[in-house]
């Protein structure tokens, strides 16, 4: 009886090791496809890790906030602070909804901050 049962608990650890191996190799292989449609090279590679770490891609938190221009740092701020308190709780809103606003908002911020970081400084002009 006891000799089934491991055997039956090896089994079912093999298929599980299996399992996840097969999904750790899915998700690297969507996070290479999502590199290369993000322009490829370094560029792609941060924002594709970047999606990663806050778990929703630009054009989503785009659609959630309803922005079209990042850089609409007033734009992006007031549609954020309305669907914030439309959300809250408090108010019968939904804590999921209000959550997916507050994550919209971190990754257009990252976004904007990855950006200006990459811009080239203009070099100062001695006169």
């Amino acid at each position: 009886m006891a000799k089934e049962l491991f055997k039956v608990i090896i089994a079912g650890g093999k298929v599980v090791g299996q399992a996840f191996t097969r999904a750790l190799k899915q998700e690297y292989e969507a996070s290479q496809r999502a590199a290369q449609r993000a322009g490829g090279g370094s560029q792609g590679r941060k924002s594709a890790a970047t999606d990663t770490f806050t778990g929703m891609t630009l054009q989503e938190a785009k659609e959630i906030l309803n922005v079209s221009d990042i850089t609409d740092a007033e734009g992006v701020q007031s549609n954020y602070d309305h669907l914030f308190k439309v959300n809250d709780k408090a108010k019968g809103g939904s804590f999921y909804l209000q959550s997916k606003v507050v994550r919209a908002k971190e990754r257009i911020d990252t976004e904007v901050k990855t950006r200006s970081q990459q811009k080239p400084t203009e070099p100062e002009q001695n006169t």
